[in-house]
């Protein structure tokens, strides 16, 4: 088994290591100081004291480890003292190694404090090679979980520490390093070949259960379908007595306490306001907490199982007796048999466990019983809670309101609960509706319903307009050729034939298009309650994604700065020519402008210029902290809306505006690429190979996607949504040519603003290079800006840009001021505006 708390263990002792080795490289002072004290120490005791601590540790270093290995085997746990034996064997390797690291190439300072002169007048080892392999050995064996054992370690430890250090033949460094290593080593092999399976057997069961007075016949595992949420939960068996009902047992052991460690760490840094169970919690904690909750449900007049007896079975594992409760859960039920008294009586316990402040903290199917009377049974009560705070009570409404529309849908879960709890209690929990507060298994089932109902109306999209085609090549006559070309040429026809095809798709789009369950059972509870609050609740104190922007943009700042190191910026504000920094300015402002044309060139309905340019402003300020890829996406979308653009076509439309642009920016690339390698200057950039390689890259990435089945489903899907949502937006521009060359227009435009400021930021320093050099120069680094997800590409974009105009000829004295100029120009300085902007279009609800 591997165990994640043996990996944590692993990563402390690390730290540990190095913050000891800090300490002493420097404190240096410090460590000399208190090696004086202890030598001043250790000759004022008594000889005869010294050489009785040091035989007595010398001997008990040896026999310990023995007696526990013997005694291991004679109950046949071989495994164990496999794992000692090699944990040890490492330790000592890892020993001998630091002793040749500090030998060798450490500092003075954490030699000093790791070794000394010894009576005997060598100097002393680092790190004691004998003492570390045994504590790698005791630790892996599992000595400190059995407690005559543990104090046994503990004496032996203290011995030897005192005798060695007494003794003048180590230091208080040496020995703290040499228990790290020990410490950490140990666990490291645990978690590498994994743990022995300490999984209590039926033979231990049964004895458990004599000692608590039962004298039971057999145990059967209840069959329990594969949850991850579930793993953690103990194992569960049907025992049969010889005298009376049977038994519900629920066994718990170390390995599964282990299982979910991760998950549950992540949600307790991710969320905010939620008590989430200890990531870390002893068998004694996890027995006293789910006997608690089963006495106080029952407690509170919920129906719940009764426990009976609790038990350890040995050190590795626990026991919870339970009073039989037949039946089955809510997931095994027929949809048939769920009724509406069924529904009541769930809505009924969990009003008896909130009269208490009782929160479950898991109403899923698996956990939700209905016995053989037709009685709802909450079960799975281990991770609840006591003296619940209004918003883990107001989850738990949430969850059951989830779990029940998944199974009756959202109009039966609303009316249940509105009927028992009363329509205010439901709708309080509307700002938890959210996946978020749900758990792990019904966000993956939200998930995959989310997936076939978008697949669904992809698929309307496309029958829809292949109907259409159809049906308007069949309307055509059968025409001579020449008199076929001469009609294609009516401009008339073919957009009443696009209008057609759109208003098909738009009419298949809305037929099939569905809500999700939680916008369902909102609607449902607003119809009943108009005033209840509707904003969801900010759960998330961090994001997977918020979490890898910042570690990204802390690499960028490190590379921002070490680049800056190398500039002399005094220098650099003393001789650049400010004539070209006003220039490289004015075309950065204008590049605002050729935004706004390339955006309103793919919406045909009628939007303000002036504001539309006041987006693209604001969106300078939203890429400050957001990736350059989503966050002017995201603003434009918004604005769109708001300006009275429905929000499907909205999306569309600047899907429609990013592909042309991704269109124009390859073909550019690859016409810039091609005229700078016919160019005859000098320069060691040579682009008509990077085309080359670009376009074979190109061509291998496709081989690759097309011979994955994976990959090429997941292109395929994509590309059907994309032409599902977009096409049809085409469609309408396509019947406003002047639409469309401003948009393109606006896009060209856009390429050339931010090129002439490059070169002008170039020219400043004194720098000049071919237009189709510059050009390939930023739209290359403007490609892998898009692609980092560091806020604004910041990072990527100027080690892109720095690395191509090195490359094609300029020198670095010139490449890395110019580029900071052209980013201060372009990224930087427009943050205040945007700003501005931002918060214009915020009050008066334009975006």
């Amino acid at each position: 088994m591997h165990r994640p708390s043996d990996l944590v263990r692993l990563l402390v002792g690390i730290l540990s290591i190095a913050v000891v080795l800090g300490i002493a490289a420097v404190a240096h002072g410090t460590t000399a100081g208190l090696e004086k004290d202890i030598g001043k120490g250790a000759g004022q005791t008594p000889a005869l004291l010294i050489g009785f601590a040091g035989f007595a540790s010398s001997v008990a270093v040896l026999i310990v480890p023995v007696a526990f290995a013997v005694e291991r085997l004679i109950k046949r746990d071989g495994l164990r003292i496999a794992d000692g034996v090699l944990a040890a064997v490492l330790a000592h390797g890892v020993s001998l190694t630091t002793d040749l690291w500090v030998a060798e190439a450490a500092p003075d300072s954490i030699r000093d404090a790791l070794t000394q002169q010894a009576p005997s007048g060598d100097v002393t080892d680092p790190v004691h090679g004998y003492l570390a392999p045994v504590i790698a050995y005791m630790t892996a064996v599992g000595m400190a979980r059995r407690p005559r054992w543990r104090v046994v370690l503990w004496a032996v430890l203290i011995l030897d520490a005192f005798a060695v250090l007494v003794g003048g033949y180590t230091t208080p460094f040496s020995i703290i390093v040499t228990v790290l290593i020990g410490w950490t080593v140990a666990y490291g092999t645990l978690y590498t070949v994994g743990s022995p399976n300490v999984r209590p057997t039926g033979q231990t069961l049964l004895a458990g259960l004599r000692r608590v007075g039962f004298r039971p016949v057999s145990a059967l595992r209840a069959e329990e379908p594969p949850d991850a949420e579930r793993m953690d939960r103990g194992r569960r068996y049907i025992v049969t007595l010889e005298e009376g009902p049977p038994l519900d047992v629920t066994v718990v052991d170390r390995e599964q306490q282990a299982q979910g460690f991760f998950y549950r760490v992540w949600r307790q840094l991710a969320l905010r306001g939620i008590t989430q169970r200890r990531s870390l919690q002893s068998l004694r904690q996890a027995l006293e907490q789910e006997a608690l909750l089963a006495y106080a449900a029952i407690a509170a007049g919920a129906n719940a199982p009764k426990l009976i007896a609790t038990s350890e079975l040995g050190p590795d594992a626990v026991m919870l007796v339970y009073e039989h409760t037949g039946g089955q859960t809510l997931d095994s039920l027929p949809d048939g048999a769920i009724t509406d008294d069924l529904l009541h009586s769930a809505w009924r316990q969990v009003q008896a466990l909130q009269s208490r402040r009782i929160a479950h903290r898991r109403l899923v199917g698996d956990s939700v019983l209905v016995d053989r009377d037709g009685n709802v049974v909450l079960t799975d009560l281990r991770g609840g809670e006591i003296a619940a705070g209004d918003l883990v009570l107001r989850m738990d409404v949430a969850q059951l309101l989830t779990t029940l529309g998944l199974r009756v849908g959202a109009e039966r879960s609303v009316a249940a609960a509105v009927e028992v709890l009363g329509p205010d209690a439901v709708a309080d929990s509307l700002p938890l509706l959210q996946p978020i507060a749900m758990s792990r298994g019904t966000r993956s089932t939200l998930r995959r319903q989310a997936k076939e109902r978008a697949q669904r109306e992809r698929e309307a999209v496309l029958e829809a307009s292949r109907e259409a085609r159809e049906q308007q090549e069949g309307e055509e006559p059968a025409v001579p050729a020449d008199r076929r070309i001469l009609l294609a040429g009516k401009s008339s026809e073919k957009k009443a034939e696009r209008k057609a095809e759109k208003k098909a798709i738009d009419e298949a789009l809305e037929e099939a298009r569905e809500e999700d369950l939680l916008a369902r059972i909102r609607r449902q509870v607003l119809t009943i309650r108009p005033q209840a609050p509707v904003e969801p609740a900010r759960l998330e104190r961090i994001r997977p994604r918020t979490l890898v922007t910042w570690v990204a943009g802390a690499f960028a700042a490190y590379f921002l700065l070490s680049q800056i190191t190398h500039v002399r910026l005094g220098a650099v504000i003393s001789e650049a020519n400010w004539a070209w920094v006003a220039a490289a300015f004015v075309f950065s402002a204008l590049s605002y402008v050729a935004a706004a044309m390339s955006l309103l060139g793919f919406v045909p309905e009628k939007v303000s210029f002036f504001r539309t340019v006041l987006a693209q402003v604001a969106g300078s300020f939203v890429k400050l902290v957001a990736p350059a890829a989503v966050g002017g996406v995201a603003l434009n979308a918004r604005f769109l809306q708001r300006a009275g653009v429905r929000p499907g076509l909205a999306v569309a439309s600047v899907g429609a505006s990013q592909l042309f642009g991704l269109g124009s920016h390859i073909l550019l690339l690859l016409t810039f690429g091609y005229v700078t390698g016919t160019e005859h200057a000098s320069s060691s950039l040579s682009p008509s190979r990077t085309v080359i390689a670009g376009l074979l890259t190109a061509a291998v990435l496709a081989l690759v996607v097309t011979a994955i089945p994976v990959l090429r489903k997941f292109v395929v899907t994509r590309v059907r949504a994309l032409f599902a949502g977009v096409v049809p937006r085409m469609l309408d521009v396509l019947q406003r040519p002047q639409k469309l060359l401003t948009g393109i227009g606006g896009m060209l435009l856009l390429t050339a603003m931010f090129v002439m400021c490059l070169d002008a930021s170039i020219r400043a320093f004194g720098g000049e290079l071919s237009y189709a050099t510059i050009a390939v120069v930023f739209l290359t680094g403007n490609a892998l800006g898009s692609a980092a997800p560091t806020p604004g590409g910041v990072g990527a974009v100027e080690a892109a840009l720095i690395a191509a105009l090195t490359l094609a000829g300029l020198p670095y004295e010139i490449a890395a001021p110019a580029v900071l100029l052209f980013r201060l120009m372009t990224f930087w300085l427009p943050v205040l505006p945007g700003w501005l902007s931002f918060s214009h279009l915020t009050r008066k609800g334009e975006i």
